[in-house]
């Protein structure tokens, strides 16, 4: 139903806004540093549901609301990358901090994990972006059931995602130690990621691409 083109088109594009530093990263790398590796895989059991909300969302009809209202896809995309901006000018501005900087967060119950980690993807405009706007691209309207398609590109999204940050919520304690013995990889890692995000958010303000309904 859907060529190994969309598949690996999704798949391409979800590594790299995963690998790029955002909310969900932020906060599954602090609480996997503060409260263990079992806090940051439930708090990413919050932000896979998040996932396939946006999933339902666009497959039922997100992206045939931004069809019809081009203005609300486009005040939806620059907000988008003003926030990415913003999250660029906290990576790279003096006195900024790395998403691997150890910080003293309050333990929380497994309930709050799990919601707060929904909450940070629901409010994350990488992944709403994501669903509203490029995976109906990869849909082929000659290729049968289009909301089929749409569930199915998703979850290639989802898969890439979930492995990519479990490893990340893992390795993040790692990863701190390191760096927190190495300031000046610790600043670089700082100035890549800025780097990375305010790309990104050019790229995307000034994207012409429409949302294909499916």
């Amino acid at each position: 139903m859907i060529s190994v083109g969309a598949v690996a088109g999704v798949a391409l594009v979800a590594l790299g806004m995963v690998l790029t530093p955002g909310p969900n990263m932020m906060y599954l790398v602090s609480r996997s540093i503060t409260q263990g590796r079992r806090a940051g895989l439930t708090s990413l059991g919050g932000v896979a549901v998040g996932f396939l909300v946006y999933l339902a969302l666009a497959a039922t009809g997100l992206s045939v609301v931004f069809a019809a209202v081009p203005a609300l896809y486009t005040t939806v995309k620059l907000a988008g990358a003003a926030y990415l901006a913003y999250l660029a000018w906290q990576a790279v501005r003096p006195g900024g901090t790395s998403v691997f900087a150890p910080v003293e967060l309050p333990p929380d119950s497994n309930r709050r994990l799990f919601t707060m980690g929904l909450m940070t993807n629901l409010l994350n405009p990488k992944a709403a972006i994501m669903y509203a706007s490029l995976i109906p691209q990869f849909v082929d309207v000659h290729a049968g059931h289009l909301v089929a398609q749409a569930f199915l590109l998703g979850g290639v999204q989802i898969g890439v995602s979930m492995l990519v940050n479990t490893g990340i919520v893992c390795a993040s304690g790692t990863i701190a130690a390191f760096l927190g013995r190495r300031p000046t990889w610790l600043r670089v890692q700082r100035y890549v990621t800025g780097t990375l995000l305010g790309l990104i958010a050019v790229k995307l303000a000034t994207d012409k691409a429409r949302p294909v309904v499916v």
